[in-house]
């Protein structure tokens, strides 16, 4: 691919969102501008920017690269992330809405009249954006690498400079425009190129079935393995190796591998025939970072696509980007409307990137033993149309890619840096928000220039088990569950939460690789769920005495719609 016009693409979309925010800019004026908007914003253009911000590089890219390597069964991940937004619906956002609050602390505190469980709520908010803002950094860098040769953290700085300077500037008025926009051009930039490389595939006759056959080479294909790793094949395999393969160095010679497992050393490059079939490939670990989740999948994959099921389902409600965006709506019908106006425009995002790891089995089967699956959406273009063509349909693709970098990552700053802001930083206000930005920005960046890390769809994963092990208890039981108090939710966050947090550091770690033990930590979902509702119920049953006092108010507030409420107050 021309990587000038990859470059002039994502020049021009941030170019688009400063100017988009800009316009947020000239009418932000308050506070209450900065921190939701002023309450104002309306059920479509609060649907579009809940879409923008929601599409991330696990829709964006990792969906099609887990769909590629692992096959349909990674089509769990959009059906769990549209269907999230059912039980968000169901049970919280209007509730949520007219609890008045700003961000899940202020929930936290308004509805416990605890401190201490407002603490704790900002730290898992402050948690779960971190953990969620990272892949977003890494696939950042991982579109200029593959699109232009960039060094890998070019795209998330950034990524990293545009969001700061969007939402310090102008807050949520800012970013409600620029997520809007940013979701219109996504949309575009998966539609246009799919319906080109469908046409380009019908007219080449591939296979129909592209999972019911083991991938394979469609044309002589050259494969430089960046990081050791174990090849496993079924069948033996004539191969040309220049490097070093089990142990022995090998100068540009044919290879006939024997069935079963072979080490490939860093560096070596081997030249796979037309027709020859991929090998699966096995990384361990890379840089003391966890490469992937398919270990545990194959070893225990009906825990594992329930675990999905569930963080996924329920980890939407908790997730601090989402979840501040309700604040900003109107009143609680609004905030519904709202809602089932996201389920409409992310069910139609979500049709196209199973279309791309389809193909990308076909066309770029490489991918998943260079560890770039992630990369399949971005090289389909160029791999199946090429030329200029080729080059107009990839250069959109880049440029939808970091659309959906900048939008989930200004959400999340957003979020992150509003709890900074209101319990870590001194004192409040717009100057004080604005250093939160940078503070919320500054510690994910560290972080992505120090580890390498996971494929982006199963980082996002990680982050939805601990906000559906943490939030979805504390939401779901505040607003549901009068007898509620502040010792059960905190003891509810804490060991449910704090449990699926200990299982994902360890996951990252590698720790264990393989065994039982490596499935309850990839999949925490199926017991800290649980966990953090059993524990809260106990807890708070334990402690009726510290049910605080109005609670029954409290409860209608978030239950009774504003204008019965403005007559009863009559």
């Amino acid at each position: 691919m021309n990587s000038s016009y990859a470059i002039t693409a994502v020049a021009l979309v941030v170019i688009a969102t400063v100017l988009v925010g800009a316009f947020g800019l000239r009418i932000s004026r308050t506070t209450s501008d900065f921190y939701v908007a002023s309450r104002t914003v309306g059920p479509r253009l609060n649907a579009a920017a809940i879409s923008g911000e929601y599409l991330s590089a696990a829709s964006f890219l990792g969906i099609a690269g887990l769909v590629l390597v692992q096959g349909p069964d990674m089509l769990w991940y959009p059906v769990g992330y549209t269907a999230g937004y059912l039980v968000l619906l169901l049970f919280v956002a209007a509730p949520l809405r007219r609890s008045g609050a700003y961000t899940l602390p202020d929930f936290a505190e308004a509805r416990l009249a605890s401190q201490n469980v407002r603490r704790l709520a900002g730290a898992f908010v402050v948690g779960v954006g971190w953990l969620y803002l990272l892949p977003q950094l890494q696939g950042a860098g991982l579109t200029l690498a593959v699109l232009t040769g960039a060094p890998d953290l070019l795209g998330g700085g950034i990524v990293a400079v545009v969001v700061v300077a969007t939402v310090a500037a102008g807050g949520m008025r800012s970013i409600t425009f620029v997520q809007a926009f940013q979701y219109w051009l996504k949309l575009t930039a998966l539609l246009v190129p799919a319906i080109f490389l469908t046409l380009a595939w019908q007219g080449d006759g591939s296979p129909r079935h592209a999972f019911e056959e083991p991938a394979t080479f469609r044309e002589q294909r050259v494969v430089t393995v960046d990081d050791s790793l174990d090849l496993t094949i079924d069948r033996p395999l004539t191969v040309t190796v220049d490097g070093r393969v089990d142990g022995r160095a090998r100068d540009d010679q044919r290879v006939r591998l024997a069935a079963g497992t072979h080490h490939i050393e860093h560096g070596t490059r081997l030249t796979f025939a037309k027709g020859s079939a991929v090998p699966a490939a096995d990384r361990g670990s890379s840089n003391g970072m966890s490469t992937s989740l398919e270990a545990s999948r194959e070893e225990r994959p009906l825990y594992a696509t329930y675990g999905l099921i569930l963080a996924t389902f329920l980890g939407t409600m908790g997730l601090p980007h989402v979840v501040v965006r309700f604040y900003t709506s109107p009143h609680g019908v609004a905030a519904r409307r709202t809602t089932v106006a996201v389920l409409g425009l992310i069910g139609a995002f979500y049709l196209l990137p199973p279309v791309y790891g389809a193909l990308g089995r076909i066309y770029t089967p490489e991918l998943g033993l260079t560890g770039d699956a992630d990369a399949a959406v971005l090289l389909l273009p160029d791999r199946m149309i090429g030329g200029a063509g080729g080059d107009l349909l990839g250069a959109l693709v880049a440029g939808g890619a970091f659309a959906a970098f900048l939008s989930t990552a200004s959400g999340l700053t957003m979020a992150v840096a509003g709890v900074l802001t209101q319990d870590v930083l001194p004192a409040r206000g717009v100057r004080h928000f604005r250093l939160g930005t940078v503070l919320a920005m500054a510690v994910p960046l560290a972080a992505s220039v120090l580890v390498g890390g996971l494929p982006v769809a199963d980082a996002v994963g990680l982050a939805f088990a601990v906000s559906a092990s943490s939030f979805c208890p504390l939401l779901v039981l505040g607003i549901w569950w009068r007898r509620l108090t502040p010792p059960g939710a905190a003891a509810g966050m804490v060991i449910g939460g704090g449990g699926a947090f200990v299982a994902v550091a360890a996951t990252m770690a590698g720790f264990p690789g393989t065994g039982p033990l490596h499935a309850l930590l990839a999949w925490p979902a199926l017991w800290s769920v649980p966990l953090g509702f059993l524990t809260m119920v106990l807890v708070s049953l334990a402690t009726p005495g510290r049910v605080p006092t109005g609670t029954a108010a409290i409860l209608a507030r978030f239950h009774l719609p504003e204008e019965l409420r403005a007559e009863v107050k009559a």
